[in-house]
């Protein structure tokens, strides 16, 4: 078990709840569905990917494995700079930046992080000298 892995999931998985909170409470009045849904998507992803660091943290134990490290890492990245940069978009729309519609070009950036983060689970599995 890797316990980094597991304080990061459950501390980020707390502050997923704070966001979709904050989206359902605090910024649905201020912005257009357009945005919001933006949002949304962010507080999604993070959810996802907060389940899958979660997962490294458990297998690391069976599958002691360095791209099991990377995986788990490039989850985090993706976090911070997918919805990272959604939560930016979305705050800087909400208070009338319009000009800020580059912080999307961010984003696939951190789909990039966790594609190649599930692949490295993929990668990790195979090359495991344990069978599941």
């Amino acid at each position: 078990m890797n316990k980094r892995f597991l304080k990061i999931a459950a501390f980020i998985g707390a502050l997923t709840i704070i966001f979709g909170a904050f989206a359902a409470h605090a910024i649905k009045s201020r912005v257009n569905v357009e945005t919001l849904s933006v949002f949304e998507t962010g507080v999604r992803y993070q959810m996802y990917h907060v389940f899958a660091i979660f997962f490294v943290g458990i297998i690391y134990k069976d599958f002691p494995l360095k791209y099991l490290i990377w995986a788990g890492n490039l989850f985090l990245a993706g976090i911070i700079l997918f919805s990272g940069s959604l939560y930016a978009l979305t705050f800087f729309r909400a208070n009338g930046y319009d000009n800020m519609n580059w912080l999307g070009a961010i984003t696939p950036f951190g789909g990039i992080c966790f594609i190649v983060g599930w692949s490295l689970i993929v990668l990790s599995l195979y090359q495991s000298k344990r069978s599941l």
